[in-house]
């Protein structure tokens, strides 16, 4: 007897096999566009039950996405690196500023499981009474309730855009039975979005979700390849502390040599022979302070 060859490969463009119909679609009604958004979303799911896709990395990525669209919705200029630098490089005393705290309370939203406590942690400006408020918006559809949290938080204090924003995903987690919030609203809405009431703000919802998903689904396979490498070449690592210095890269976004339990220069090492092996990359560009991630 025969046996068809198995590619590994095979598995991880499963992840990202979204049908066709969904990706070319450009509908305009609001049934239709909450049609592919649930269709997508469904997909997420199975794509976050999935062993082999670093949940935890690809929450920060996503995060850190989010952390970027709102700063420019507030006006500002800071990318994704100089956003990322401010949550590894501040020093112990160091004030993040503006676009920096926007980072922290992305970063915060999405680090434990989602709660009312969780969420306070995150956005410490607000009570948790009041966090908790407003996400009661009973129980409708996912996005619809998200919709539905982020109206209630923009017409009350409209200048709260990344409030509104993460507990507009907070309810779209729960809505869905998911145990960690995952940035998807904030990336895919216009700074125009956030004036629309009604159904106007559910469309944008809707084609917003839509359109993050399938961002999230391609970073999913992209990161599910990387971590399966950097797993096959632990092994060849013989640093004391390697193990747990894969743990970290398995489960964090960026990861400054420093952090790592190995002594300095040895840390330094390893991250080179990580890159040097294709497992990692370093992030950054720069010869000093440099920041590494699968």
């Amino acid at each position: 007897m025969t046996y068809a060859h198995h590619d590994p490969a095979d598995d991880f463009d499963t992840i990202s096999r979204i049908p066709s119909w969904v990706t070319s679609a450009r509908p305009e009604a609001l049934e239709d566009v909450a049609f592919l958004s649930g269709a997508v979303l469904s997909h997420l799911h199975l794509v976050l039950q999935r062993d082999d896709v670093p949940c935890a990395v690809l929450r920060e990525r996503l995060a850190l996405r989010a952390a970027e669209a709102c700063v420019a919705f507030s006006g500002r200029q800071e990318r994704a690196g100089e956003l990322r630098d401010v949550m590894h490089l501040l020093r112990p005393g160091d004030l993040p500023g503006p676009a920096g705290e926007t980072c922290l309370a992305w970063r915060r939203a999405v680090e434990r499981p989602v709660s009312v406590k969780a969420l306070h942690r995150a956005l410490q400006m607000h009570l948790a009474v009041q966090i908790a408020g407003w996400l009661d918006a009973g129980r409708p559809a996912p996005v619809t309730r998200a919709t539905m949290v982020l109206e209630a938080v923009l017409t009350e204090m409209p200048r709260a855009e990344v409030t509104a924003l993460i507990l507009a995903d907070a309810a779209l987690a729960q809505a869905l039975g998911w145990n960690h919030l995952v940035p998807l609203l904030a990336a895919g809405l216009k700074r125009a979005d956030l004036r629309k009431r009604g159904d106007d703000l559910r469309l944008a919802c809707h084609r917003a979700v839509t359109a993050s998903v399938l961002e999230a689904v391609h970073l999913a396979t992209d990161l599910a390849r990387r971590a399966a490498h950097l797993k096959a070449v632990a092994p060849k690592l013989r640093a004391k502390g390697a193990g747990e210095a894969v743990e970290m890269f398995l489960t964090r976004d960026a990861v400054a040599p420093a952090a790592l339990p190995l002594p300095d220069r040895a840390a330094r090492r390893l991250c080179d022979r990580l890159v040097t092996l294709g497992a990692i990359r370093e992030l950054t560009g720069r010869d000093t302070f440099r920041l590494y991630g699968v």
